[in-house]
């Protein structure tokens, strides 16, 4: 089977199991098996959607959260490909914050909530702050283990044709071996980065979190759902899209 076929096969079955889903979902409340009070049917979703967007509050939701997205994911995927890869490739730097990462890495990016609305206050930089903490670890022990994993005969070929210098190294080895495992810490930086987003915004930093959370309070439950799935889109929007730029990037592994 040709891959074109394999990609048109596998889209089919994601739509059918979709399809699936939101069929069944539907049979349950219709019939009484759910509580439409507890869980809203599809079929109630899209006036909900309609209503929001009449109003403004479904693009002013998006949008906020998309800069609050994409300045966390940045600042956060940047600062933790640097320091792995840092600490990957000079060991004296490794064994000094390794201390420092054992502390650190197991507290979650919720925990640092209260201090982001202490430093920063209910804003932007203070949502950016909670997403790039999260990202941060993912994209650091990608680029640390992408390092870690890189064959040493390559350096002493990189040596052999005067590149065994820091630098050498880094641009004509590091870079490019680590380069698949930089992109799929990169990967799961983008859907951690989008949970990120409704623990930033649930304390009311305005945005998807915090419609959810003022919908929650009024039983809405239908606009949690269009919420949820909104945020669902989005991730899925982001992830096809990287693929597109993963490809071009990795093209010469082809």
């Amino acid at each position: 089977m040709k891959p074109d076929s394999k990609s048109l096969t596998r889209l089919g079955l994601g739509v059918i199991g979709l399809v699936v889903l939101f069929g069944v979902w539907e049979a349950a409340v219709r019939l009484g098996w759910v509580p439409a009070g507890l869980l809203p049917a599809p079929s109630s979703l899209g006036p909900a959607w309609l209503e929001e967007v009449r109003n403004g509050a479904w693009q002013a939701a998006i949008r906020d959260s998309l800069t609050h997205y994409l300045l966390g994911l940045v600042i956060g995927t940047v600062l933790g490909a640097l320091v792995g890869l840092l600490c990957g490739a000079v060991g004296v730097l490794d064994a000094l914050l390794a201390g420092v990462v054992r502390v650190l890495r197991p507290i979650p990016g919720l925990a640092w909530v209260p201090f982001a609305i202490l430093w920063f206050g209910l804003n932007t930089a203070g949502a950016t702050f909670v997403i790039a903490i999260s990202v941060f670890w993912i994209n650091f022990y990608a680029a640390y283990g992408a390092v870690q994993s890189i064959d040493p005969d390559l350096y002493e070929v990189a040596a052999a044709f005067g590149h065994g210098g820091f630098f050498g190294r880094l641009t004509k080895v590091v870079l490019p071996a680590s380069a698949p495992g930089l992109l799929a810490g990169l990967r799961t930086g983008l859907g951690q980065a989008w949970m990120s987003v409704v623990a930033a915004e649930l304390f009311g930093v305005p945005g998807i979190g915090a419609r959810m959370m003022q919908a929650s309070s009024l039983l809405a439950t239908d606009l949690v759902v269009v919420y949820m799935l909104t945020m669902a889109l989005l991730y899925a929007l982001t992830d096809m899209l990287f693929m597109v730029v993963r490809r071009r990037l990795l093209g010469w592994q082809g």
